[in-house]
C-alpha cells in the first residue's frame, strides 16, 4: 500500500522562488564572466564605489562570509580592480577602494547586471513585470525581511544534471 501524498493547497512559492533565484544567478554568473569578475566582485566594487566602505561592511552588504570577502578582494588587488587602504576617517581601518581600471569595470559589469535583469523580465506584460517587482520589494521589505534563526541551516537541493 503506498501512502497518499498530501494535497498542495497552495502554490510552492519556495520552488518558485529558489527555481527562479537559482536560473537568474546562473545567467549573472556567466555573463559576468564574460568580462572576468563573478557577481560578488560585481558587488564589492559597486557598493565600494558609493562611499567609503570597509572590508567588513562590504562583506554585510554582500551577504559574504569573512572568508568569501577576503578572497573576493584578493582577486580584486590581483587584478589591479581595488586595493586595502586606511581609511581617511579613522586610520585604524581599512577600507577597499576602487581604482580606476575597477571603476571602468564596474561601469561595465552593471551594464552586464542590468542587461541580465532586464532579459530576465523581458517575457513579463509591463503590467506584470511592474506588479512582480512591487509584490517582491513588499515581501522584502515586511513579510519576508529579516531570515529566522533555525536548528539547521536551510540548504538548495541537489540538482539533477
Amino acid at each position: 500500500m503506498t501512502a497518499m501524498a498530501p494535497a498542495r493547497t497552495e502554490p510552492d512559492l519556495s520552488f518558485l522562488l529558489d527555481h527562479t533565484s537559482h536560473v537568474l544567478r546562473s545567467k549573472m554568473s556567466a555573463a559576468l564572466a564574460e568580462i572576468g569578475l563573478t557577481s560578488r566582485m560585481h558587488c564589492v566594487l559597486v557598493h565600494a564605489l558609493e562611499e567609503e566602505r570597509t572590508q567588513a561592511q562590504l562583506a554585510d552588504i554582500g551577504d559574504m562570509d569573512k572568508t568569501t570577502m577576503v578572497v573576493t578582494v584578493d582577486a580584486l588587488e590581483a587584478a589591479g580592480l581595488a586595493e586595502r587602504r586606511p581609511s581617511r576617517t579613522d586610520r585604524r581601518a581599512r577600507i577597499i577602494a576602487v581604482t580606476d581600471d575597477g571603476a571602468r569595470i564596474a561601469r561595465q559589469s552593471q551594464e552586464i547586471v542590468d542587461r541580465v535583469h532586464r532579459d530576465a523580465l523581458a517575457t513579463l506584460a509591463d503590467e506584470e513585470r511592474e506588479a512582480l517587482l512591487r509584490a517582491l520589494k513588499h515581501l522584502v521589505d515586511d513579510g519576508l525581511a529579516d531570515p529566522v534563526e533555525a536548528p539547521r541551516t536551510a540548504r538548495r537541493a541537489r540538482q539533477a544534471r
